[in-house]
């Protein structure tokens, strides 16, 4: 296959970039006959929002590609599960010796627990046939916090992110730290390890230059601090 060192998902977005220019088609054109947007079409090809089985047939119709897209979901990209927007972030995280984070929407992926993370993809619609996928990519990415060295986490939290029952009160008693209870063990979630910094931003500190969008950044060896503002995302990041 023609798409040597790229992801399955990657492959993808190409395909649906370079067939619907070689139909002549702009994107405005393609969304009229699949019934979405053009900003929703771009979306999908940029890889900002994923696509899904449903829109990968509609596409297919639209250009006559004779079920080319669906065949590409079901045998290479539905296992592929780190969205594109996510897949440089995790290679930051893997490398990063210092992490900080502002988050007003959800706990930060590296700390929720898997009942916590769950509770957010379901909110976020993501399909039941992917739910158990995308919970145990996002347990995953928690690796680089055993590592060792491990790397430095500061964490602010806006006050609503703790006061929004996420998932129900049994998830956010686990999820949400106690300080009776913040002690380091194999077995304790990561978000009551006494090394990982939490601070809850509340309404008396008034506007946090943050607001409204997320900010993540990270610090790698030897190189400057990068990082991004960005929106939530399907289920947080």
């Amino acid at each position: 296959m023609e798409a040597v060192g790229i992801s399955p998902s990657e492959y993808l977005l190409r395909e649906l970039r370079r067939r619907r220019t070689a139909t002549g088609l702009t994107q405005a054109q393609l969304g009229e006959r699949v019934f979405c947007s053009d900003s929703q079409v771009s979306a999908i090809e940029t890889g900002t929002k994923p696509p899904t089985r449903p829109y990968l047939t509609a596409v297919d119709d639209a250009l006559g590609a004779d079920g080319y897209f669906a065949t590409l979901w079901d045998e290479l990209v539905k296992g592929d599960a780190a969205p594109i927007w996510l897949r440089e972030w995790i290679e930051i995280e893997r490398e990063a010796t210092a992490l900080r984070w502002y988050e007003h929407a959800f706990v930060p992926g590296l700390l929720q627990t898997e009942g916590y993370a769950r509770a957010t993809f379901r909110a976020a619609r993501v399909p039941t046939s992917e739910l158990d996928q995308r919970v145990a990519a996002r347990m995953e990415r928690q690796a680089v916090l055993a590592r060792e060295p491990a790397p430095q986490l500061f964490v602010v939290l806006d006050e609503m992110v703790v006061r929004r029952a996420c998932g129900g009160a049994d998830v956010m008693a686990e999820q949400l730290p106690a300080p009776h209870r913040m002690r380091r063990t194999a077995a304790y979630p990561v978000a009551h390890r006494p090394d990982v910094g939490w601070h809850v931003l509340g309404p008396g500190r008034g506007v946090h230059h943050r607001r409204p969008a997320g900010r993540v950044s990270g610090r790698l060896r030897r190189q400057p601090a990068c990082g991004a503002d960005r929106g939530t995302g399907r289920g947080g990041c």
